[in-house]
């Protein structure tokens, strides 16, 4: 990817995983699909769970090893690294390969969560990234998670920094309790 955005929250994680963070179970399993230096990673491993990232970086893969076991691959390139694996929550920021999106939904486990932010169109307008390769269209992020159950969803533009984004926080059906409806806590405003 080329067409690369400046860091938005540098070591501190993204505001939205942090908020649907809590739909976890407890110990889930996480991936972290283009980890860079592992602040997602750090993030659910101080809560418990064993964190797996991936990354085509070594140096950043290396610094991400801290918080888990970490596999430096090109995932643009390369195959998937994680095909028949399923985790209790698949995590992406600021990363969009279209040609791997259907890999990432099916890495979640059932009951499992996708937290999924990054790029969207109007971005162009602001800053990096700024090429359409890497900026979702209207409605693509809810499209790729037709088959999850969406509890949180955003589209819009953020002013600080200024950016225009594209959020999901969706879950794979699961072994429901009996009879009962499954419920997922909403947070924030």
């Amino acid at each position: 990817m080329k067409d690369v955005a400046p860091s938005h929250g540098g070591t501190a994680p993204s505001e939205w995983i942090v908020r649907w963070s809590h739909l976890l179970a407890p110990g889930a399993t996480v991936l972290d699909v283009a980890c860079g230096h592992g602040r997602h990673m750090g993030w659910f491993a101080a809560r418990g769970h064993a964190a797996t990232g991936v990354d085509r970086s070594a140096e950043a893969a290396e610094a991400a090893g801290a918080f888990g076991r970490v596999l430096v691959a090109d995932i643009e390139s390369g195959p998937w690294p994680f095909a028949g694996q399923a985790f209790g929550a698949v995590v992406v920021t600021n990363y969009l390969w279209r040609p791997r999106m259907a890999d990432i939904v099916a890495a979640v486990a059932p009951g499992g969560v996708l937290l999924y932010e990054t790029f969207a169109a109007g971005n162009e307008t602001v800053g990096k990234p700024s090429r359409p390769d890497f900026l979702l269209q209207p409605g693509e992020l809810l499209a790729a998670c037709k088959d999850l159950r969406v509890v949180a969803y955003e589209d819009g533009f953020v002013a600080e920094p200024a950016r225009f984004v594209q959020r999901i926080a969706a879950i794979r059906a699961g072994n429901a309790d009996a009879g009962q409806p499954p419920r997922y806590l909403l947070q924030g405003n």
